[in-house]
Parts: structure tokens; C-alpha cells; sequence
């Protein structure tokens, strides 16, 4: 048997629905396939339950499109479908498929509609969707299974030493927290903790989401603007603070920090950033 999800959106959409596919298939035993767009299909190499992701551009699907993904999900022998994405061109798809069950917000292919709760941590929201089929989500517990070797060489990436390991994920966006600072930021720790290792990432694409998952994994803690790092950090269960990010969207858990600022990331001072860290 098989559940089908259709998830719309960026790498970040795709990695806080990870807990919930994940639920799905281990609770149910089900093989599961995964609908959203071709640039973040990567995203799902990170979760073995995925039998099959099919790749569609949800803002541009033409007529032919359309048709294609009604042809693909109406040949497995799908039981459920969570349904994210909205639209008529949507509802029309799903009502003339065979799903017996077909959960969404809202919708009139929808044999049940569920409201999500519209704040907390996104991952444990989709809680909502998976209640009618009987599948309980705990997202917290959730943690990525990365492979060996991926891990081993982000391991060997990163700077000689036996100190704790800081990973730097600035977003590289405008209005990110000043370049200086974080450059300054490592140098202010070592004062008083001079074993400190640190390593500053690049820019996050879904293409290297496994790349960037092993290296925060490899890390002791991770201090960055960037959502897509953050995401894969609460997902790998290392400990994080989130720059220009609330707590309330954060899983309630020790070691995850966010660090909210009112009037933009540049009005956060480095002693703040140290307090949040534990390092104040």
C-alpha cells in the first residue's frame, strides 16, 4: 500500500514535512511517493521510506503536466493523500483519482479537511493531516539517518582539533546579521574557550541538502540565519540558535534557541549572540 503527499514549496517546505512522511510510512508501512517541484526533489534522497518522488512545477504546470501527474497517481494503488498544495487545478486532479482517503486545509476533493494549527514549529503542525489516517507525530523525535560516508567526509572538512565545533550558516542575504560580526563572533569566543573550532558554510542550495545535513551533524553546535541549516540542525537533533527567528516556531527543546530581532538582524549585538549560545 502506498500514501501519496503533494508538498509545494522551497527546500525548507520539504524538509519540515520530512517527520510526517517519515510517520507515515515507519507507523503504517506504507511506501511512500512525494509530489513538489523538480529544483527540490534532492531534499528527499535524505528519507529511505521514499519510494518515488515525482517532479512538478506547481506555479507553471501546463495542460500536459496536469494530465502526466493524473496519469502517475492513478496507477499505484495509493490509499492516502496529504495534500499541502491548493487550487482548483488541484482539486480537479485529486477528485478523479481512485484515493480513498484525501486530506487537505480545504478543497472539494477533499473526503476530510483539517486546520493546522497556524503557529509553532511547521514540522509538528502537519500533526493535523496525519489524525484521520491514525498517525500520531511527534516531530521532536524525529532525527535524519545520514550515510557514513557523507558524515566521514564532513568530518574530514572540518578544522583540525578536539575543541567543540561551531558551525557558522549565515543566510548571505540582505539584511543578514553583518559580515563583520560574524567573523568577529569566533574570536570573542576563543578569549575564553581557545579550543574552539569553527567553520563558516556558503550559501545552502536543496541540491547539497545532503552535503550540508552531514556537515551539521558533524558539528557540536550550529549558529545560523540560514532556514534551510536550521531545519536540517533541529532535524539531526544538534543544538541551535536561530538568528532573527521566534522560539514560538521552534521545537521546545533544550539546546534550540531562537533569537528574534525587532528592527532587523544588524541591531543584534554579538554580546547577544554569546548569551544565546550559552557563552554570555
Amino acid at each position: 500500500m502506498r500514501a501519496l503527499f503533494l508538498i509545494p514549496g522551497d527546500g525548507v517546505s520539504q524538509l519540515q514535512s520530512l517527520p510526517a512522511v517519515a510517520a507515515t510510512a515507519r507507523q503504517l508501512g506504507f511506501q511512500m511517493q512525494v509530489v513538489c517541484s523538480p529544483e527540490v526533489a534532492g531534499v528527499w534522497k535524505l528519507l529511505p521510506e521514499v519510494e518515488k518522488v515525482i517532479p512538478f512545477n506547481f506555479a507553471n504546470a501546463t495542460l500536459a503536466d496536469w494530465a502526466n501527474l493524473l496519469g502517475s497517481v492513478r496507477e499505484p494503488d495509493f490509499q492516502a493523500c496529504i495534500n499541502l498544495a491548493g487550487g482548483r487545478q488541484v482539486d480537479l486532479l485529486l477528485s478523479m483519482s481512485h484515493i480513498p482517503a484525501r486530506i487537505a486545509a480545504s478543497g472539494f476533493s477533499a473526503t476530510e479537511t483539517v486546520t493546522p494549527p497556524s503557529d509553532g514549529w511547521p514540522s509538528q503542525a502537519l500533526a493535523a493531516y496525519l489524525q484521520p489516517i491514525g498517525v500520531p507525530l511527534d516531530a521532536g523525535s524525529f532525527r535524519l539517518s545520514l550515510p557514513q560516508e557523507s558524515v566521514k567526509a564532513a568530518v574530514a572538512s572540518l578544522p583540525a582539533g578536539d575543541g567543540p565545533m561551531l558551525l557558522l550558516a549565515p543566510a548571505g542575504v540582505p539584511g543578514d546579521w553583518p559580515d563583520q560580526r560574524w567573523k568577529e563572533l569566533p574570536e570573542q569566543i576563543r578569549t575564553t574557550l581557545p579550543s574552539l573550532r569553527c567553520l563558516q558554510a556558503g550559501p545552502s542550495s536543496a541540491a547539497g541538502t545532503l552535503q550540508r545535513a552531514a556537515l551539521v551533524a558533524a558539528s557540536d553546535v550550529v549558529l545560523a540565519s540560514d532556514p534551510l541549516t536550521e531545519e536540517l540542525a533541529l532535524l539531526c537533533g544538534v543544538p541551535l540558535v536561530a538568528l532573527g527567528r521566534s522560539q514560538a516556531s521552534l521545537p521546545a527543546r533544550a539546546g534550540v534557541k531562537g533569537l528574534e530581532a525587532r528592527n532587523g538582524l544588524a541591531d543584534l549585538t554579538n554580546a547577544e549572540v554569546l548569551t544565546a549560545l550559552g557563552l554570555g
